[in-house]
């Protein structure tokens, strides 16, 4: 088994071999880290393995069976189809396909069956939107959403490595590159991407789009505001959801408590909730302050906490590359 890490010295890259690492089903597989050319000859080293950073062209040819893509849209959109030709999967987790129809947009403990053997690029979603619908997706099966009023409070490990520094410049006193238009350190941006001419920013379309997407349900109502915080542990979002149905929130709880790859804590008075201190470096989804919206019928209230260079980027691109060796979907099977 050959895997390329494409976009291998980028933050999601980063975690995306150290995932690889972690995975029983993947950590011996041959790893070919690419990434652009000022990177190539690099060395890395994760454990007791050291690789060499070779170009994208380079990886092409050297046919692995799975690319774990992290290098942006256009790159993406350039070279994805290039690795797809020569027979190898794409896991792309930028935003260039993700509304494509031809191709499946996976969380796998949602929708992995939607991959077929001809499917050779699969989109890995949003990260606020990987972790939001891990929660939901118990919840549309068992009662049906209605509608969906979501705020997010997002990393600024979200932005990449330009993000971090300008939060420890700004930290430090010192000058530096800035991902942002203002001060990110003791402030709250609630900018996420680029305005439309509807006043609505390209994260909180993505969140609205890429949800009706997984849950397959392209009229759901969902409105977001995403929010940039001064934190690097993960993503934040409050949400609120309305239901078809009524339901008992132990009935809720239960669900989340039975549901793959989230973690419910929800003891306020005790102080125990989801934060992003405690989600960073974690694979799970942290579920907590679940409450009964008494303002609408059939509505409650959750707080989803996530790391987003985990679930929201790397683990859920490793996770399906694990479905894709396992259903032998890869050209090595």
């Amino acid at each position: 088994m050959r895997i390329a890490v494409v976009g291998a010295t980028g933050l999601v890259g980063d975690v995306m071999l150290t995932v690889l690492q972690e995975s029983a089903l993947l950590r011996d597989a041959e790893i070919i880290p690419a990434a652009s050319e000022r990177s190539v000859g690099k060395k890395l080293t994760y454990g007791e393995r050291e690789f060499e950073v070779v170009s994208l062209k380079t990886a092409v040819e050297m046919k692995p069976d799975i690319a774990l893509f992290s290098a942006g849209g256009d790159v993406s959109k350039e070279w994805a189809p290039k690795f797809a030709k020569a027979g190898c999967m794409v896991i792309d987790n930028s935003s260039a396909w993700r509304m494509d129809k031809k191709i499946p947009l996976v969380v796998p403990e949602i929708n992995a069956a939607v991959i077929k053997p001809n499917n050779k690029i699969i989109a890995n979603p949003n990260c606020s939107t990987i972790q939001m619908v891990l929660a939901l997706a118990p919840l549309h099966r068992a009662y049906g959403i209605r509608r969906l009023v979501v705020a997010t409070y997002q990393s600024v490990t979200g932005s990449g490595m330009k993000g971090v520094r300008q939060l420890e410049h700004e930290r430090k006193g010192s000058e530096g590159e800035k991902a942002y238009p203002h001060p990110i350190d003791l402030n709250v941006l609630p900018h996420g991407g680029s305005f439309d001419k509807d006043g609505y920013t390209s994260e909180e379309v993505k969140l609205v789009n890429e949800t009706r997407k997984i849950l397959d349900e392209p009229q759901m109502r969902i409105t977001s505001t995403v929010v940039r915080v001064p934190v690097y542990g993960g993503h934040s979002e409050a949400v609120n959801v309305e239901l078809d149905r009524d339901f008992r929130l132990n009935d809720i709880r239960g669900l989340l408590e039975q549901t793959k790859g989230v973690v419910v804590q929800d003891a306020p008075l005790n102080n125990h909730y989801p934060m992003p201190i405690f989600a960073r470096g974690k694979n799970e989804v942290f579920v907590g302050r679940l409450r009964r919206d008494f303002s609408n019928e059939n509505s409650l209230n959750m707080w989803v906490v996530s790391d987003n260079l985990r679930k929201g980027a790397a683990t859920n691109a490793v996770q399906i590359a694990e479905y894709l060796v396992e259903h032998k979907l890869t050209g090595g099977n």
